[in-house]
């Protein structure tokens, strides 16, 4: 084929019909790709259980006080088994993600209160709005723990038993406005609770 034009228009064609051939298998991939990206996520079922659990221990049926010496070594339990899930990259959604931060909310180390809140800050991004108020708590609870004051006045503390709770040291830099956006009270809130959290029962007549 000495012809420069007949051997340009031999090319044209044939880089047509590859066009056309690898298009379907093109075509394919595409429609596979927003197939796996349309299929919604599902919460993970056994993070929802222990969140609930870890709710129901919290609220004692017929206004019993809570037994701690049941609840706490469910809470260790609980908090085991989230960590194991979550460093398995087994969290989806916004909700695994709050449900997580829950159970670590109940933790004891200061760590575990960080990751809580960073947990939060991923299921807020998810959409899950009832982790606004937690990101807040966590925050306040693993500067508390580290023997910084707290700044959205979510956490208080009590010297024992018998002792009153006090509202932990708040510090500068929070205003209501942002507390509003996390769904936290106000100060004036928060230490309208602290008087409540120590009223005495009125005895009966």
């Amino acid at each position: 084929m000495n012809n420069p034009s007949l051997r340009l228009l031999v090319i044209i064609n044939l880089a047509l019909v590859g066009g056309i051939v690898a298009r379907p298998g093109v075509l394919l991939r595409s429609r596979a790709a927003q197939s796996d990206t349309a299929r919604p996520e599902v919460d993970n079922a056994e993070l929802a259980r222990m969140y609930e659990e870890d709710q129901a221990d919290r609220k004692p049926a017929d206004g019993k006080s809570i037994d701690w010496s049941v609840v706490n070594p469910r809470d260790k339990a609980r908090e085991k088994r989230a960590k194991e899930i979550y460093l398995a990259n087994g969290l989806r959604t916004g909700a695994d993600y709050y449900h997580v931060a829950m159970i670590l909310q109940h933790a004891e180390l200061p760590e575990d209160y960080l990751l809580a809140h960073e947990l939060c800050i991923v299921a807020i991004a998810k959409g899950e709005e009832n982790a606004r108020w937690l990101a807040a708590a966590t925050e306040d609870r693993f500067l508390m723990n580290i023997g910084r004051p707290q700044r959205f006045a979510t956490q208080y503390r009590s010297d024992g038993p018998s002792a009153e709770f006090k509202l932990y040291t708040v510090g500068p830099g929070v205003t209501d406005e942002l507390r509003r956006a996390l769904n936290v009270p106000t100060l004036a809130k928060a230490k309208e609770r602290e008087a409540a959290f120590n009223q005495k029962p009125k005895s009966k007549q």
